[in-house]
């Protein structure tokens, strides 16, 4: 019986006779009026791209991690809570658990309790400066399994709140003692998320970040010891524009190594990834189920080393066990039924998305160039020049939703009028300001629906 061969070498088609055939299917409409779009990062984005987009640039060499972790982050306000809470989770199917402390008081052998023997990677995000804390938590490392990543960030608490946690110099040397005390667990942190919840589009979120990171390389000695240096964790927000989210976290990859590679460090970092709350809503609140879970698609596909879901009802609601439960469940789904780590570099090759990847870098290492040449990042705080271009774009994405071009469903498009949530409502959902005198303008995190909430909310 003769074989059939189903090998076809089909010949490649050209970037101009595909333009040609949609010029035909237009009948006379304009090209670039009617598909041709300016994203909000001012990159022109086409109708298709094919092999030829990559000819003059080849395809890029990222190092992204073979797999990643499905996250949980908790706010230690109780430390028994969050003990059980963190428990409670690993059991349930997290992989790694990140606490946000607020306090030194809380004793780690505490937090730990039960958890001692695990390897799972834990996350501390210090909101304070302290030496003696660190120390005793690398202490508590040596003496068991645990695996802990300190995160602090002085930079980020000035551009979040406006002040210092001391002074300038009082907190560099707190920071530097840190360093030097607990090396192997201390780890540089960048919080970018604040970036893109404030309105940052992501060439800003992008520069800002890694200007950030250049600051702390230019202010801390690191000659002494280099080492927390080698991998930084970079936090960062996600929309639900999914390929751009993509390609942003494998700019951010890129750029750093970039920058890394100037001054001899470790060109690898970790990444944190969550849903963004900008585009969330306490009306139609199940839409933030489907917004989160293409969200995290993306921060997987981009690269990101762990992933920490945003519960659908995280605005309005009280922690809760239920919300939790199905944040992580959207994980587990994504991880185990959709074979999300099955592949470690699905985008690699992706015309589209290389080409978005490369775009956002170039831009974002432009933008960069021009902060640095003016003084850098803190600079750039201090004259609030970073907080005016982000409500520039604020502003610019605001437009947007409120004349439509911007869609969230159940709050400018698709409104349920009888849906009320005045009596749902368990913690203010809406930006919370306190006057306080600070040493610059503190960057404002605000959801573009929060307007037309309010105004709906004050007419139940």
């Amino acid at each position: 019986m003769k074989k059939t061969n189903w090998t076809y070498d089909f010949p490649p088609v050209s970037a101009r006779a595909w333009k040609q055939q949609i010029q035909v299917d237009l009948k006379g409409a304009d090209y670039n009026e009617h598909l041709i779009w300016e994203s909000q990062d001012q990159i022109n984005v086409k109708p298709f791209y094919n092999a030829e987009d990559l000819k003059e640039a080849p395809a890029l060499k990222i190092n992204t991690p073979d797999s990643w972790y499905i996250g949980q982050e908790i706010y230690v306000q109780s430390v028994s809570v969050a003990n059980k809470k963190a428990l409670d989770a690993v059991a349930r199917g997290a992989e790694s658990i990140v606490f946000n402390l607020p306090t030194e008081e809380i004793k780690i052998q505490e937090l730990f309790k039960g958890m001692e023997g695990s390897e799972i990677p834990v996350h501390l995000n210090l909101k304070f400066l302290s030496p003696r804390y660190t120390a005793s938590v690398f202490e508590f490392c040596r003496k068991t399994k645990a695996t802990i990543y300190v995160h602090t960030d002085v930079l980020g608490n000035l551009a979040r709140t406006g002040n210092w946690f001391n002074s300038l110099e009082k907190d560099l040397q707190l920071h530097d003692e840190i360093q030097q005390q607990a090396a192997k667990i201390s780890r540089l942190s960048i919080d970018a998320s604040l970036f893109q919840n404030a309105g940052a589009n992501r060439v800003q979120q992008l520069a800002y970040a890694l200007s950030q990171a250049n600051e702390y390389l230019n202010l801390i000695d690191n000659h002494k010891n280099p080492g927390p240096l080698n991998e930084p964790v970079f936090k960062v927000a996600v929309d639900s524009n999914y390929f751009f989210e993509i390609a942003k976290l494998r700019a951010l990859r890129i750029l750093w190594a970039t920058l890394a590679k100037e001054y001899g460090f470790n060109q690898n970092c970790l990444i944190i990834a969550s849903p963004t709350r900008r585009n969330k809503t306490i009306y139609e609140y199940n839409a933030n189920l489907l917004r989160t879970t293409t969200e995290c698609m993306a921060a997987v596909i981009g690269g990101a080393n762990t992933v920490c879901n945003l519960p659908y009802d995280a605005l309005y609601h009280k922690d809760n066990e239920f919300g939790e439960r199905i944040a992580r469940n959207q994980l587990l789904i994504l991880k185990n039924e959709s074979y999300f780590d099955a592949v470690s570099n699905p985008a690699d090759g992706a015309y589209y998305i290389e080409t978005l990847t490369r775009q956002l870098a170039e831009k974002a290492l432009a933008l960069f160039k021009e902060i640095e040449a003016s003084g850098g990042f803190l600079k750039a705080l201090k004259n609030h020049t970073i907080q005016k271009k982000i409500k520039e774009s604020a502003v610019k994405e605001q437009l947007h939703f409120e004349n439509g071009q911007e869609i969230l469903v159940g709050s400018n498009k698709y409104l349920n009028d009888k849906d009320t949530m005045k009596d749902t409502i368990e913690i203010y959902p809406f930006l919370k300001t306190h006057p306080k005198k600070t040493l610059i303008e503190p960057i404002l995190e605000r959801r573009i629906a929060e307007s037309i909430e309010q105004n709906r909310l004050d007419n139940e």
